[in-house]
């Protein structure tokens, strides 16, 4: 796994750390670039594309919209796809004017059965978009303050007395991400099922020193939402599987969506095989494969593994979740447009990203457990085979979701934010 100053990508555990930043970073209004010249891979040459219940969108009312032809905006997540060489990948987009459902793509690499939108899959780090909000909304309660030192809850936490809740939601309290540590990627390579405790995750964190004083920068750790989803079971007197299911899946209709138990590393059907190459420890300096195995999977004497029984536990509160396309596009609807938080609130989270470097405001934005990528507020997500966008403009009524299922393409390309990328520089002008 790949975890740098500012996160660039990878499928690895980092990847909780990783995904996020690179969409960040490279989803701004303007036009994205193009797909580099790249041969497909035979399972991604064949795909079975379909448009189920499509309208042509148009744009919305947003002077930043432009409309757009629908067979060119499902070329362009084709091209993109075969590209990336994914073998299966799921794009939805819901605008005033229309929406518009499209898949591509197989279940299985090189198998014959198409992934389809009401598939379950894994959504890493979208996982704290609902950590979070439970957060914020038991500070609505009255039951914790942002500015409360997280000693006040977890009196073990290193310079904790020094930490506030508001820091962990923001990324910004140097806590190390347990999922850098050499020691987890190889457990995770070794005993993929293995089921994690989150106090097992804080332990691994607490053997090693932070990265700063806290407030006095920015590192994306998993570590600060583990904590904060530990701090809402107390709060909230019931498991944290409870908490979303009562606050957040059961009050929106989010019927696809689980939170996994610890031991279950099962997903629901239908769903697809998630895919990877290489393993964690092997892009635990850098997302790229060597460039001999870059070209051996390119002409295909190397092949992916099979990731989709990993058990996400080491992820819990900050990436174990599961979803569907349909349920993460109304997810991200609710948090961008208020849904889950009352007016008060929610502004003060929509204008909480903040530049996560000070010498480049026009960078990567980050705030209280949500992203901004151009207009669009959400989040990103991956595991090792499985990577996934969720983004909505309250302003447009505009949201977007991909999904593909494997994380990351031999290059150390985030294949899912890389086609959102391209499509919201086709969507906005």
């Amino acid at each position: 796994m790949y975890v740098p100053g500012i996160p660039t990508g990878s499928p690895a555990p980092a990847a909780l750390a990783a995904a996020l930043m690179l969409a960040v970073a490279g989803c701004s209004a303007g036009p994205a670039p193009g797909p580099s010249a790249s041969s497909p891979s035979s399972a991604a040459s064949s795909p079975a594309a379909s448009s189920p219940a499509a309208s042509s969108p148009a744009a919305s009312s947003d002077a930043a919209l432009q409309e757009f032809d629908q067979a060119a905006l499902e070329q362009t997540f084709r091209d993109a796809a075969q590209e990336l060489r994914v073998p299966g990948a799921v794009m939805l987009l819901r605008t005033p004017g229309g929406n518009l459902t499209y898949t591509y793509g197989v279940r299985s690499f090189g198998g014959t059965d198409p992934v389809t939108a009401a598939d379950h899959v894994r959504i890493g780090s979208i996982t704290k978009t609902w950590t979070t909000t439970v957060i914020l909304q038991l500070v609505q309660e009255g039951k914790i303050k942002l500015q409360d030192a997280v000693a006040d809850y977890r009196p073990d936490v290193p310079n904790g007395a020094n930490i506030t809740i508001e820091q962990l939601l923001t990324m910004r309290s140097g806590l190390y991400n347990y999922t850098e540590a050499l020691e987890v990627n190889q457990v995770l390579d070794a005993d993929p099922g293995k089921a994690w405790t989150p106090e097992e995750l804080l332990a691994v964190a607490f053997r090693h020193p932070p990265y700063f004083a806290p407030g006095e920068g920015f590192h994306y750790s998993n570590t600060n939402t583990v904590l904060l989803g530990l701090i809402a079971e107390a709060l909230d007197g019931k498991p944290l599987t409870a908490a979303f299911r009562d606050r957040l899946f059961t009050p929106l209709g989010l019927t696809g969506s689980v939170f996994p138990e610890q031991a279950s590393n099962a997903l629901p059907e239908p769903h697809p095989q998630g895919y990877m190459y290489g393993n964690n420890v092997l892009t635990l300096d850098h997302p790229a494969l060597p460039e001999d195995m870059q070209k051996s999977a390119a002409d295909g004497t190397l092949q992916p593994t099979d990731q989709t029984a990993m058990n996400p536990s080491w992820a819990w509160a900050a990436g174990s979740g599961i979803s569907t396309a349909e349920d993460l596009a109304t997810w991200a609807e609710a948090l961008g447009g208020g849904k889950v938080l009352d007016p008060a609130l929610q502004k003060q989270r929509l204008d909480s990203p903040q530049p996560v470097k000070a010498d480049d405001p026009g960078g990567a934005l980050y705030g209280l457990g949500i992203a901004k990528f151009g207009k669009l507020f959400g989040h990103t997500g991956e595991l090792p085979g499985f990577n996934s966008f969720a983004g909505h403009d309250p302003a447009a009524q505009v949201t977007l979701v991909v999904w593909t299922n494997l994380a990351p393409t031999p290059d150390g390309r985030d294949p899912a934010t890389t086609i959102a990328r391209t499509l919201i520089g086709k969507i906005y002008r």
